[in-house]
């Protein structure tokens, strides 16, 4: 849920920091206080487009800063995929700056991120119904969702995709196989050339490093030898010299007879004689070493490298990757060799996979169909609590070729007038209707969709009486499982929710300055006998908004 909200700077708001709790919250004040703002600052942070005329006049730059917790899986999800990172509480921070030069910041639990990235996430997150917005209500691809929810169709919807995306493949790998036959020779023939060239020169993996490893031996076959003679010569010594090893055992002889008479000399006689061991060691290990290189074998591993090479700029830097190339040159030529096998065999599964995806379809469709049925009539009687029984809502639904939904086609239709032929919902209701329309389906679909915040901006547009009575039991009703904001001119709608925030301004110095503040019983009672009755408030107005209160 919506748990807090931080404006800076935005229009008449300089600033503003708006707890908000779980259940039914309304937002009243007189008209210009400031309510269309907190709304315009919602969808600044969920990743609307914003004007800089937003920023308050003497700011150079606006902030909004919107608090999200007890986040749904999916949601967590979600963030994870964004690479956002995870809060310890689970909860999420989404920060938007708007600035007059320069561009504008956006964070996702303090991390750079991108206006997108927002809007990605925003429908997860909250639901927002005005009459000015871009009602989810008004897209047909979200018509299907509700009704695939009402009906607890997720299951097999994804049964019926996999199945889909398989039949999808099959249908890939035939459009591959059917490419015409000249050029399908032509790949032949190039095939044939590279497995020829691969095969030809015999690679092992590890060749190349180990030759360059050899080729630095043989270019420094001289050095070599020459290190080898010379140590043999200290070792062994010669006619002026009696050699390492010789020296060493007189050293060792010398300490061995003081050692008797001086204790002391004991260590060292072991090191020398340690030291005598390995000298005898490396002795055994030289003597043993052929440095007798062929220089002419330069010249054959020079050539192997510079083969190794060719073939590595065209088939890859290693011999792995040459050989794991080599394997699927074999591959593609063996499918085009036996591409009528291939192709007999792709067909009987493009069969087979075609009747599971239809009749998955088939399914799906009579059960949205029976689940619009149940959908529509509920509706119907929600809208005829909310006094619009004259309106008519249909779930039109049509047979189309298989897309990755199904084989439906759904949208919502209306009429607002009797005898009028129902329509798409962008072309007939106006924006009160469907914030009524959009409670009406909420109700509904109340605990089965996984948004945890609604704002509903002026619901009650053009309705009195009973008529918001009905309307605040509505919103008091979705809200038991989830958040609910309400933007309302009704006393009737205010009367009736858990919590309510006032929204004023005043002027000081010259300019206008927007405060929202929660009110208790005594401040709940004054806010609904002025919008009972206006500024004069009467004590017969208090009486009636406390009748009004204690009623709810």
């Amino acid at each position: 849920m919506l748990a807090q909200l931080f404006i800076n700077n935005i229009a008449v708001i300089e600033r503003a920091s708006i707890d908000l709790e779980q259940g039914f919250t309304v937002l009243t004040g007189e008209t210009g206080a400031g309510k269309s703002i907190i709304i315009d600052a919602i969808h600044a942070v969920l990743g609307e487009r914003t004007s800089k005329e937003l920023v308050r006049t003497g700011a150079a730059e606006a902030s909004v800063s919107a608090l999200f917790t007890g986040l749904s899986a999916d949601v967590l999800k979600m963030l994870d995929e964004l690479s956002v990172p995870r809060e310890e509480d689970g909860s999420l921070l989404i920060q938007r700056g708007i600035r007059l030069e320069g561009r504008s910041a956006c964070k996702l639990n303090g991390s750079p991120a991108t206006v997108s990235m927002l809007k990605t996430i925003a429908p997860r997150l909250v639901g927002i119904h005005g009459q000015h917005e871009s009602y989810e209500l008004l897209s047909p691809e979200v018509h299907m969702t509700y009704i695939d929810s009402f009906g607890r169709l997720e299951r097999l919807l994804e049964r019926y995709q996999a199945s889909y995306r398989q039949l999808r493949d099959i249908q890939r790998r035939l459009r591959e196989l059917n490419t015409d036959e000249g050029e399908k020779s032509r790949q032949a023939d190039l095939l044939r050339y590279q497995i020829n060239e691969l095969e030809s020169a015999n690679l092992v993996p590890g060749q190349r490093e180990a030759l360059t490893q050899e080729r630095e031996t043989v270019r420094n076959s001289e050095k070599i030898s020459s290190a080898v003679e010379l140590v043999k010569a200290l070792l062994s010594g010669d006619e002026e010299s009696s050699g390492l090893r010789s020296e060493l055992t007189r050293a060792a002889g010398a300490l061995e007879r003081a050692a008797s008479y001086f204790p002391q000399l004991e260590e060292p006689l072991q090191k020398l004689r340690e030291a005598g061991f390995l000298l005898e060691d490396a002795e055994s290990v030289i003597y043993g070493l052929s440095v007798d290189f062929d220089p002419s074998a330069l010249d054959a591993i020079e050539e192997r490298l510079d083969q190794l090479y060719r073939l590595g700029l065209k088939y890859g830097e290693t011999e792995e990757e040459m050989l794991r190339y080599l394997n699927n040159c074999q591959e593609s030529l063996h499918r085009i060799e036996f591409a009528d096998e291939e192709r007999e065999k792709l067909t009987e599964e493009y069969e087979k996979a075609k009747q599971a995806a239809i009749a998955l379809a088939r399914e799906l469709s009579e059960k949205r169909r029976a689940a619009g049925e149940r959908f529509t009539k509920q509706v119907k009687a929600e809208l005829a609590f909310l006094n619009m029984p004259g309106v008519e809502f249909v779930t039109e639904i049509e047979r189309v070729p298989l897309t990755p939904t199904g084989c439906d086609k759904l949208q919502f239709l209306v009429s607002a007038n009797r005898g009028e032929p129902a329509k798409p919902l962008s072309k007939i209701a106006s924006g009160g209707e469907l914030s009524r329309i959009m409670l009406a389906v909420k109700t509904v679909l109340s605990g089965r969709d996984k948004i945890d915040t609604l704002i509903f901006d002026e619901v009650d547009s053009g309705v009195s009486g009973a008529a918001a009575n009905k309307i605040g039991e509505k919103l008091r009703q979705v809200s038991a499982n989830r958040q609910v904001l309400c933007i309302t001119h009704l006393a009737q709608i205010a009367a009736m929710a858990d919590h309510h925030l006032h929204i004023s301004k005043h002027v000081e110095k010259g300019r206008t300055f927007t405060q929202v503040e929660p009110l208790d019983l005594e401040g709940r009672k004054r806010e609904l006998a002025r919008i009972i009755g206006g500024e004069n408030i009467t004590q017969l107005q208090l009486d009636m908004a406390g009748e009004m209160l204690k009623k709810t």
